[in-house]
C-alpha cells in the first residue's frame, strides 16, 4: 500500500545569549504546552540514524549518528508518515506528544518521527565546536540529512517508493521546510513553512521598528515611556562624572558600565530592548511555561512602566529589568561583550553555548545575519547598530569572520535558495503579525496552489502548538485551514493541483 510521509520542522529561537543574555540572536520555537499526564503517555527512546558528514563531498566517507524518534501510536497501514524537523536546539519528546501536528497525525493516521539537526542536541557529527568543524554546519548539509534520512527510511520501514511527503517546520525549521520543498520536489510532496523567514539579511533593522509599532499600538504610553527611559540613559552617560553607575544601581549590572566603551553600551542597550522583544514573539503563544503565574507579560512589563506613582521613567525600566531577572533566576545582568564572547569561545560539547548559541550564531555569521539591530539613538530602545554583530562574529570566530565573508555568505542564501521568490507549489506559509519575523518571511504569493496564511494578532509559530482554550478564533481557523490542504494535497498526485493561488489574512 502507498504510505504518505508529512515532514514537520521547528525553528528554536535564538538570542545574543543562552548563558548571558544580551543582544538577541536566537529565534526558536520552544517546547508545546502540555498536560503531565499526556507528555508521560507513551515513552520515546532516542534512536540513531548513520549520517553522512559531508554530503558534497563524495570523496569524504566520514559519518555520525543523528538522533530522532518515532511514534507510531496513531499509524494504520494507509496512513501518512510526519516528520519533525528539528532546529537550533535539542529535539524534545514533548513535540511527539503533543502539538498541532500530532492533532493531524490522529486525523490521518500518520507514523511521526522527529529528527533532529546537525550539531544540536546530541547530534553531533565532530569532536568540539572549532570553527575548523563548523564548516560542516549549514542550512545545506541539514537539508541533504533531511533528504538522505527519506531515502533511507523508505527502506528501514518498509515504506513505499511513490509514498507522498510533507514537509512542517517552525521558525528556522519553518525555512528549511519550505526550502526542502524546493530542493528535493523528487522527495517531498508538500510543505507547510510556520514562521520561516526566508530572506537572508544582515542588518534586520525591522524588526525592532516592529516591537515599536506593536508597542504603539497595544500600549501608546508604554511606548513613550521606554523611549523616555532610554533618552535618560543615553543622557546620563553623555553627562558622566563619574557616578553613572551611581545613578543607574537599580539595574543590577555584573560588572561596572564603561562610558567609553560603545560595544558594552550597545550591548546594554540590546540587552534591555530584549526583555520586550522576547515577550512580543512569543505573546500569548500556547508555549511550555508560558502560562506560569509569575512569567512576566506584556501587560504587567507595561503597568510598571505607566505607573506614575514610580517617578522616573528610568526607574521603571530597571524595574521591568528586575522582573525578568528575577524570573530566570539571575542576581545580575551580565551585559558585557567580552563576557559573551568568553562564554562563546569555549568549543567543548558541554559548554554553555553548546546549547545552541555558539552553533546558530555561526549559521548567522555564515549564512544568514538576521542580525537585530537598533541603528538609532532616537529609536525607542536606543542604539545597537550591525558593528555589534560583525565584532561578535570576528572575536568568536576568527577574523576572518568579518562583514565581507557575511556578505558573501548572504548572497549565496539569497541565490540558492530564492528570498521571497520561491516558485515551488503545495507549500503553506504561516506568518503571523505580532511576531517582528514576519518581515523576512511569505506573508502573500503568487504561485498556483501555494497559499501564504497571514494571521492578525498572533505571534511565532502560534499555529504549531497545541490548541488552548486563550487562542483567538482566528487562530483556530488558520489550523482548520492547514488541516483541509493537507488533506486535499495527500490525496491527489504530483500531477494534480486542485488549488488555485491564496493569500489569506485571517483577522
Amino acid at each position: 500500500m502507498e504510505m504518505k510521509i508529512i515532514f514537520f520542522g521547528v525553528l528554536y529561537c535564538i538570542g545574543w545569549n543562552n548563558a548571558i543574555k544580551s543582544t538577541k540572536l536566537l529565534i526558536g520555537l520552544g517546547e508545546p504546552n502540555s498536560p503531565e499526564e499526556i507528555s508521560r503517555s507513551v515513552p520515546y527512546t532516542n534512536r540513531w540514524f548513520i549520517q553522512k558528514l559531508d554530503h558534497f563531498n563524495p570523496t569524504d566517507k566520514r559519518t555520525w549518528k543523528q538522533k530522532y524518534q518515532v511514534n507510531s501510536q496513531y499509524h494504520k497501514e494507509d496512513g501518512p508518515i510526519f516528520l519533525m524537523i528539528g532546529g537550533e536546539n535539542a529535539i524534545s519528546s514533548l513535540w511527539m506528544t503533543t502539538g498541532a501536528w500530532i492533532d493531524y497525525a490522529k486525523e490521518f493516521n500518520a507514523l511521526c518521527f522527529q529528527l533532529e539537526h546537525r550539531y544540536y542536541g546530541k547530534s553531533r557529527p565532530t569532536d568540539d565546536l572549532s570553527s575548523e568543524s563548523l564548516v560542516h554546519l549549514s542550512s545545506e548539509q541539514a537539508l541533504a540529512d533531511l533528504a538522505q534520512f527519506i531515502i533511507d527510511s523508505k527502506t528501514k520501514f518498509n515504506i513505499s517508493s511513490t509514498a507522498k511527503w510533507v514537509v512542517f517546520g517552525g521558525s528556522y525549521a519553518g525555512s528549511l521546510a519550505a526550502w526542502s520543498r524546493m530542493k528535493f520536489p523528487h522527495l517531498i510532496h508538500a510543505a507547510v513553512s510556520s514562521s520561516g523567514p526566508l530572506l537572508a539579511k544582515a542588518d534586520f533593522n525591522e524588526y525592532y521598528k516592529i516591537v515599536e509599532n506593536i508597542l504603539n499600538t497595544y500600549n501608546p504610553d508604554c511606548a513613550v515611556q521606554i523611549k523616555l527611559a532610554t533618552k535618560m540613559l543615553n543622557d546620563l552617560i553623555k553627562s558622566d562624572q563619574g557616578n553613572v553607575n551611581n545613578n543607574i544601581n537599580n539595574f543590577k549590572l555584573c560588572d561596572p558600565l564603561e562610558v567609553n566603551n560603545k560595544i558594552d553600551l550597545w550591548s546594554l542597550f540590546a540587552n534591555l530592548a530584549s526583555n520586550f522583544a522576547d515577550i512580543i514573539q512569543y505573546y500569548r503563544s500556547n508555549r511550555l511555561g508560558a502560562t506560569s503565574t509569575n512569567k512576566p507579560t506584556l501587560d504587567s512589563l507595561c503597568d510598571i512602566m505607566t505607573n506614575k506613582l514610580i517617578l522616573s521613567p528610568l526607574d521603571r525600566y530597571a524595574l521591568v529589568n528586575e522582573k525578568i531577572l528575577n524570573f530566570n533566576s539571575q542576581n545580575c545582568t551580565d551585559y558585557t561583550f567580552n563576557n559573551l564572547v568568553k562564554t562563546y569561545k569555549n568549543v567543548s560539547w558541554k559548554s554553555d553555548a553548546a546549547t545552541g548559541s555558539r552553533q546558530w550564531t555561526y549559521q548567522m555569521c555564515t549564512e544568514f545575519g538576521f542580525f537585530q539591530t537598533s541603528s538609532q539613538e532616537e529609536s525607542i530602545f536606543g542604539k545597537f547598530p550591525l558593528d555589534l554583530f560583525i565584532k561578535l562574529c570576528s572575536s568568536v570566530y576568527g577574523e576572518s569572520y568579518d562583514i565581507d565573508l557575511l556578505t558573501r555568505g548572504i548572497n549565496r542564501s539569497n541565490m540558492m535558495y530564492g528570498q521571497l521568490d520561491i516558485k515551488e507549489s503545495r507549500v503553506i506559509y504561516v506568518q503571523g503579525t505580532v511576531d517582528p519575523w514576519h518581515a523576512l518571511g511569505m506573508t502573500h504569493t503568487k504561485i498556483i496552489n501555494t497559499v501564504a496564511i497571514y494571521i492578525n494578532g498572533t505571534a511565532h509559530c502560534a499555529d504549531m502548538y497545541p490548541p488552548s482554550p486563550s487562542d483567538p478564533p482566528q487562530l483556530n481557523r488558520v489550523r482548520t485551514l492547514i488541516r483541509a490542504y493537507l488533506q486535499e494535497w495527500l490525496a491527489v498526485s504530483d500531477l494534480v493541483e486542485p488549488f488555485s493561488l491564496d493569500n489569506i489574512n485571517v483577522q
